[in-house]
């Protein structure tokens, strides 16, 4: 491979991970859209056990904000928007190359899991969505994807089930299940191996439960998931 680039090259982001000094570096970041029943319904949308869709964001340092266990960090808010959403989410690391990978087999393709914020400029995204094209101004953004440390499935098994919640300066905001996913995380992973080759480092952000709403500069946001560290992340 020549590594004499023109301009200097993209650096990996890496993601802390429970336990080791070693970060997990990210690959690509593949999210689902309209994974929960009741946000599906806040959106406008019957939520019917269609497949899946998916889509991305980017994997650039600019884009991934690492959370550190124990810290608060901050997002700038962002440009040419007055509508920025909040979605808390369970992230799965993958950990191993798979292509077509059936349900039963999924678990034996995820590294960890980690909580995350899929932060959206939603009056973009709608804009966007009624002229019928892609999303990526409203999803796709500098720091759009603040994620808290990996922590391994062999540390916290597999999650199928368990409390997931946001809550903005104290108040609880988003709260609901793991086990409401209407594609449960294996699933996801057999469904989005059809469309692609995963391989270790790429992510999924598997979707974001009801109660999605507008976070202003100096709020302070607290993601939990059953079992994961907490990330804590302030709106500059």
């Amino acid at each position: 491979m020549n590594d004499n680039f023109i301009i200097p090259a993209q650096r990996i982001v890496g993601l802390p991970v429970n336990g080791s000094e070693a970060s997990f570096p990210v690959r690509r970041i593949y999210c689902v859209g309209r994974n929960y029943a009741a946000h599906a319904r806040e959106m406008g949308f019957d939520p019917e056990r269609e497949p899946p869709f998916f889509f991305c964001k980017p994997n650039d340092a600019e884009s991934v904000v690492p959370v550190p266990a124990g810290a608060s960090v901050a997002l700038p808010y962002p440009p040419r928007t007055e509508n920025y959403h909040y979605e808390i989410e369970l992230v799965v690391a993958i950990g191993k190359t798979g292509r077509d990978i059936a349900p039963e087999d999924a678990a034996g393709h995820i590294f960890g899991y980690a909580v995350g914020l899929d932060m959206t400029r939603r009056d973009l995204q709608m804009r966007m969505r009624e002229q019928g094209r892609p999303w990526e101004i409203g999803k796709a953004f500098d720091y759009s994807a603040p994620i808290g440390p990996i922590t391994r499935v062999a540390d916290c098994g597999l999650l199928e089930a368990g409390a997931i919640a946001l809550s903005v300066d104290g108040k609880t905001v988003q709260s609901s299940d793991l086990a409401k996913l209407i594609w449960n995380v294996s699933e996801t992973i057999a469904q989005l191996s059809t469309l692609f080759e995963l391989r270790p480092g790429d992510l999924i952000m598997t979707g974001t439960p009801e109660g999605v709403g507008a976070v202003r500069p100096g709020q302070r946001m607290v993601g939990t998931v059953d079992g994961l560290t907490p990330i804590e992340v302030e709106v500059l």
